[in-house]
């Protein structure tokens, strides 16, 4: 799995490669999507799924991430770690977000 560091630095690249694919949504959804789209400064209503989707997919990895890291601080606490030695590692990795 690859780590946040890695994704965001893959994010960033201009040039990703991009896949086709197919998905069925309501019309009134694209038909909204089309509407929204330039208001929020895009070329179309694709752009504006693909950043919808970012947005929550960044969501939910910042969740998940977040979870391994409070599952990793909860056991070095049982092990007798100090709170403080954790939270510095915390914040010096750069894990969470204050």
């Amino acid at each position: 799995m690859k780590s946040m560091r890695e994704r965001l630095k893959t994010r960033l690249q201009k040039d990703r490669p991009m896949t086709t694919i197919s998905i069925r949504m309501p019309e009134d959804l694209i038909d909204d999507l089309k509407e929204i789209a330039p208001a929020l400064g895009l070329s179309g209503y694709q752009p504006l799924i693909r950043a919808y989707i970012g947005q929550g997919l960044r969501k939910d990895l910042e969740r998940l991430g977040n979870s391994e890291v409070q599952a990793i601080a909860e056991s070095l606490r049982k092990q007798g770690v100090a709170d403080e030695l954790i939270s510095a590692a915390i914040a010096d990795a750069g894990l969470m977000r204050a």
